[in-house]
């Protein structure tokens, strides 16, 4: 969706598998988040889909009726005014995909937890979601009951005191509860009213030199596509910080790995911004808050297929290291989230391999020493963060992933 200005916050559709909230995403904005062939076929989402949508409001109506994302009020046919442009990023809510997740969950500034009414709450990823916000620092939470349009009254009401029961306790805990049909279009005038409410514009800092997290990375070059042609690869993510202009040279860590004098090393790539996309629309500028699209002069081979997802991009020489090592200050949870069965976590191990989610990337970490609170791990794959950074840390439980705490960076 055009909208008329840069998306100024991201909000996060999270929830269990089947819950709504690509519907919701396309109620809300008019675009359809699942694109990959893949996510077509399946009927799921698989990787972290992403749109736009402008906020209005009716002046002469009444709250809630006032509130849509339409130019003209559909209640009264009054002009509306203009609020705010926002960014919808829309995590896939299938067990295997919990690392997808939290890629996204390094985006958001608040989110929608998205409950369906015909099924028990909570399902196994409704408490994987809700606990990857809190170990993120997401605290702006509202809660969607979807599909109250196939269920009976009864069943809502049942539905409600699950989702109370739930919450309570948790970072959603005195959220709104909100309960919609994204199929009908129903109640989202509320929605969008609790979304101004609630998820506010975050206060970034447009001085600091530019820094963003790379969710996805293309190359968007057609087959076939004649040499002159060629547009170099793209970037696609969120500033955390600072400001980005038409022309400024990046930086990109940890970067490509490559081969010399024998051995393989990690070294950073540079490069020019030759475009900014945002808010379906080109900009010669793109600030923090809300997702970009970088044009580069990148070979699109390195772009293509996501293969930057994870990367950190910046002005040159001012990125945080690649680090190939980890100490980490460790807080466990009590119980495996996100496994149908209840079990302990039990203590960090010597050896093993946990799944690190570091702002977006996704890397394992082998345990090299293991104390109460305390691990260092050999990466993997290197990351580029800073200290004080906190982390999510899986465990392979089962055959899956599964959070087990988060870390924070020493």
């Amino acid at each position: 969706m055009k909208v008329p200005r840069q998306p100024e916050v991201n909000i996060g559709m999270i929830g269990h598998v089947d819950h709504g909230k690509t519907t919701l995403t396309k109620a809300l904005t008019g675009e359809w988040t699942d694109r990959h062939s893949e996510e077509l076929r399946r009927g799921i989402s698989i990787r972290l889909g992403y749109a736009d949508a402008a906020l209005y409001k009716c002046p002469k109506c009444e709250e809630p009726q006032c509130y849509s994302t339409k130019k003209e009020c559909s209640v009264c046919g009054e002009k509306t005014e203009f609020l705010r442009a926002v960014s919808f990023v829309d995590a896939p809510g299938h067990e295997t995909l919990m690392a997808t997740m939290l890629s996204g969950a390094a985006l958001m500034n608040g989110a929608l937890l998205l409950i369906a009414a015909n099924e028990k709450c909570p399902q196994p990823q409704t408490k994987e979601h809700l606990m990857a916000l809190a170990i993120s620092g997401v605290e702006n939470v509202i809660i969607v009951q979807n599909k109250i349009d196939i269920v009976d009254e009864e069943k809502v009401k049942e539905s409600y005191e699950q989702i109370k029961e739930f919450v309570e306790g948790t970072v959603a805990g005195e959220s709104p509860i909100i309960p919609v049909s994204a199929h009908h279009e129903v109640n989202l005038d509320v929605l969008i009213m609790e979304i101004e409410n609630r998820i506010r514009t975050p206060e970034l800092d447009e001085k600091k030199p530019p820094k963003a997290f790379v969710a996805r990375s293309f190359d968007v070059n057609s087959p076939g596509v004649p040499l002159d042609k060629i547009v170099g690869g793209v970037i696609g993510g969120s500033l955390i910080q600072g400001k980005l202009k038409v022309g400024d040279e990046i930086e990109i860590s940890p970067g490509r790995e490559s081969e010399s004098g024998g051995r393989k090393v990690w070294t950073d790539i540079e490069s020019e911004v030759t475009s900014l996309f945002s808010g379906g629309k080109n900009r010669k500028e793109a600030k923090s808050g809300g997702l970009i699209a970088i044009g580069t002069k990148l070979d699109p081979f390195l772009t293509k297929s996501d293969s930057l997802t994870g990367r950190v991009v910046g002005s040159p020489g001012t990125l945080p290291p690649a680090l190939f090592e980890l100490s980490v200050q460790v807080h466990l949870l009590e119980r495996v989230v996100g496994a149908v069965e209840d079990l302990e976590v039990d203590e960090i191990r010597t050896n093993e391999p946990l799944m690190l989610s570091v702002g977006t990337a996704t890397t394992v970490g082998v345990v090299t020493s293991a104390r109460e609170d305390y691990a260092e791990m050999a990466l993997k794959i290197p990351v580029s963060a800073d200290k004080g950074q906190r982390i999510a840390i899986s465990r392979r439980i089962g055959g899956k992933w599964r959070l087990i705490g988060y870390g924070v960076i020493q």
